[in-house]
């Protein structure tokens, strides 16, 4: 077993052309899990307008994405281990073209089972692709976790950024702004048809001991730190990108300005995607590295609150170098914690679960807190209380070991 074993790792670590179009399969499917997402919120009031629905009805299209990865994800190992990783994906990237041209139809029906189909086919991306890296490229792990990273953060950021100008400067309103990203999918669909082959004959090569359903992980306190740390991670990114502008008009600056700030957070976070996980893959204990990312968070979220606008560029370079960090670092615990590919996918599914379900939370009570007490303040701080608890989990998470207990770093 052990001899097969080394001849399979070996076989997957030679860079020939397949696994040059493994890789660049690999870039093109990172692209697609957040570029769908973050082109909705900059076009969110014409959207609103057009359909005739009240804001809260229109907020919900950015929240049901988050619900069906909680939904989802549990699911999507149970699913891989019947078609192959592989096959999975290329069924999750049809599904995902298929709800961008549904969100795009113009009609309410369509916009939310469209949106639905969305984050469904999104969450298989999410869980599967740290199984693949584990997989396919064990030794080099760290830097292919930051390569995708990377793909998926700069997709969404020139999402967000090129919404509003297909709506304002085509004929295609707010539904080509929505719509175009099928191209983008079409492409990935292309680019990962020859890993079909590779489906069947990957699943083979895998030792059985791989393929096993591990013993539960949520009796694990790592995997229960790793689950947290994603999670709260999730929370602090996306209620920050949903209120943060907000909370920048509110001590003062205009909404042009307010909305550049967020742009500088969302640049500052694309170094620290690629870096930390090439950082985290070399070091047997990633705990150092958490410190710094909290310590970052609380000196950027508690500049906002204190010093308002004074420094805010400052503020905004540190919480987004913060999270970047922390996003790196939550994907990289799904291979560093776990002995095969398999409780690689597991660990994702659980550690989405949960997460994407707290970031669905973040946001509206973010939103709700501001409603009770008039002031940003209360909400502020428990971004900075979310920030303590991100260490706890983060300490647990980044001790050296795995979910089972099993192998040595």
């Amino acid at each position: 077993m052990e001899k097969e074993h080394t001849i399979y790792i070996s076989k997957k670590l030679t860079f020939q052309r397949s696994s040059w179009l493994l890789i660049v399969g690999i870039i093109f499917i990172a692209a697609t899990l957040r570029a769908p997402l973050t082109s909705v919120g900059p076009i969110i009031a014409p959207l609103r307008d057009d359909l005739g629905i009240p804001n809260s009805v229109a907020g919900f299209v950015t929240t049901i994405p988050l619900l069906a990865f909680a939904l989802i994800s549990p699911l999507v190992p149970k699913v891989s281990s019947r078609f192959g990783m592989e096959a999975t994906l290329f069924i999750s990237l049809c599904l995902l073209t298929i709800g961008i041209f549904l969100r795009s139809a113009g009609t309410i029906p369509f916009l939310f089972f469209g949106t639905f189909l969305i984050g469904v086919a999104i969450s298989f991306g999410n869980v599967l692709l740290p199984a693949i890296l584990k997989l396919s490229f064990p030794l080099h792990i760290g830097l292919m976790t930051g390569i995708y990273s990377v793909s998926m953060n700069i997709s969404a950021t020139l999402a967000s950024g090129l919404s509003v100008p297909i709506l304002e400067k085509t004929a295609y309103g707010w539904q080509g702004a929505l719509g175009v990203w099928a191209v983008l999918t079409g492409l990935a669909i292309l680019i990962w048809l020859p890993q079909l082959r590779q489906s069947k004959d990957n699943r083979a090569s895998i030792p059985k001991t791989s393929a096993k359903r591990p013993a539960s992980l949520w009796r694990s306190p790592i995997a229960w730190g790793v689950t947290l740390f994603m999670g709260l991670q999730s929370l602090l990114f996306y209620t920050t990108s949903a209120w943060l502008p907000e909370v920048l008009k509110s001590q003062g600056l205009d909404a042009s300005q307010a909305g550049w700030m967020l742009s500088l957070l969302q640049i500052a976070q694309l170094p620290m995607t690629f870096i930390i996980p090439i950082i985290a893959s070399k070091l047997k204990d990633q705990r150092l590295i958490v410190a710094i990312i909290v310590l970052l968070y609380l000196i950027g979220y508690g500049g906002i609150l204190l010093d308002g606008t004074r420094f805010v560029p400052l503020w905004m370079v540190i919480t987004g170098i913060a999270g970047g960090a922390s996003f790196g670092l939550a994907m990289m615990f799904f291979t560093l914690r776990t002995n095969t590919p398999m409780e690689a996918a597991e660990l994702s599914g659980m550690a989405q679960s949960i997460g994407y379900l707290l970031a669905a939370i973040g946001p509206v009570l973010f939103g709700i807190l501001h409603d009770v007490t008039g002031s940003w303040d209360v909400s502020l701080i428990v971004l900075l209380v979310a920030s303590f608890i991100v260490l706890l989990s983060g300490l647990k998470a980044g001790k050296n070991g795995y979910v089972q207990g099993k192998g040595q770093h």
